[in-house]
């Protein structure tokens, strides 16, 4: 199996087609949106080229390829405007052996997993700063953010794959 994985767009046209750009390149077939995909939220700045309107064109014919975690940014209007599901708060990915836990990380982080058994992984964005760390009975990896990377780090996303994340620079 292998993902692409991004979260916290933002409304940022210039960064959903950086994001599209990799995912097109990466060959692969599936899209995990993290959250926070057309707000930018009260405590955030305009990200560059906020367009919402731009990112639903951008985002809604790729709706078969997109699987799309609620973020705290996300709201029943967002749902009104997107072809995907975007209001689930988490989900569960199974690749054989491996079982990830996918939501935004508002609710569940590391420092407030959910039930977790070891060898799972916590799939989490929000705090726009990129990891890939192994915990006591969990390993919790984030994307880091498409349109507003805090804490010195790049615009970027992961390709997952057989068990492995590569973070990547979009």
């Amino acid at each position: 199996m292998r993902l692409f994985i991004a979260s916290d767009i933002h409304g940022s046209a210039k960064w959903c087609r950086r994001m599209l750009e990799a995912f097109k390149n990466s060959k692969v077939e599936k899209l995990i949106l993290l959250g926070d995909i057309l707000y930018h939220g009260p405590r955030n700045d305009l990200p560059e080229e906020y367009a919402p309107k731009e990112v639903i064109a951008l985002l809604n014919p790729l709706k078969d390829k997109i699987l799309a975690i609620r973020g705290n940014c996300d709201t029943e209007v967002d749902q009104m405007v997107l072809d995907f599901p975007i209001m689930a708060e988490y989900a569960w990915i199974y690749d054989g052996k491996v079982r990830i836990f996918a939501t935004h990380g508002h609710k569940f982080s590391p420092d407030t997993p959910p039930p977790l058994v070891k060898g799972d992984i916590l799939l989490y964005g929000h705090t726009h700063i990129p990891e890939n760390k192994d915990h006591s009975t969990f390993k919790a990896v984030n994307p880091g953010s498409v349109s507003i990377p805090k804490n010195g780090s790049a615009h970027s996303a992961v390709i997952y794959e057989d068990g492995c994340f590569t973070h990547i620079e979009i």
